[in-house]
């Protein structure tokens, strides 16, 4: 597992890690099944939380903190909360939308998925949570689980749209303007 790092060394703040960019190889790769509902994923589950929160983010899947455990943290205004090993269960309508990601920093793009979606996961006591998401909550249900599944929303892109995009990110990291930060302006609102 990443390590956390202490963002400003004052007691009253939670070790936070940092979100795993376009390009690391781990964004790519299949999340594991979590096996144990323990004190350990009680406590990356605190960082991750303090760690979207600091990066502005709705939310935040643990291999954006280099950890492939299946769950996400998000935080829609009413409280963080975490979905342990989601699944989709139901999904219909379409809904095009804006959207970005904390691992592609400063990039945004109109994405079609499903309207409503149906997700079915754990909470960290081990009890079944049943979430029916529209719009916003279904968007961000669908981009974590895309997380958890190496999928980015790079990959959801028409393929002229995509070829742009990844020259444009390329470009960004040789000129070293890709930022290699935790939120910062303009971050709000990224999924």
């Amino acid at each position: 597992m990443t390590a956390p790092v202490q963002t400003s060394g004052t007691l009253d703040d939670v070790p936070t890690f940092p979100v795993r960019l376009f390009g690391d190889p781990v964004l790519r790769q299949r999340s594991n099944e979590v096996e144990e509902l323990d004190g350990d994923l009680a406590r990356l589950v605190d960082a991750m939380y303090d760690t979207m929160r600091d990066a502005m983010g709705l939310g935040l899947a643990a291999p954006q903190v280099g950890v492939l455990k299946r769950l996400y943290t998000y935080d829609l205004g009413d409280g963080p909360a975490v979905i342990v090993n989601p699944e989709i269960v139901e999904s219909s309508g379409e809904w095009l939308y804006d959207e970005g990601c904390l691992s592609i920093p400063g990039m945004s793009f109109e994405i079609v998925r499903p309207k409503l979606v149906t997700v079915r996961g754990l909470d960290l006591d081990g009890d079944e949570v049943v979430i029916e998401g529209d719009e916003r909550m279904g968007r961000l249900i669908q981009h974590e689980i895309d997380h958890l599944d190496g999928t980015l929303l790079l990959d959801r892109l028409e393929p002229d749209v995509r070829k742009q995009a990844l020259r444009e990110l390329r470009q960004a990291q040789l000129d070293a303007s890709f930022p290699v930060v935790v939120g910062g302006p303009g971050a709000a609102g990224r999924l």
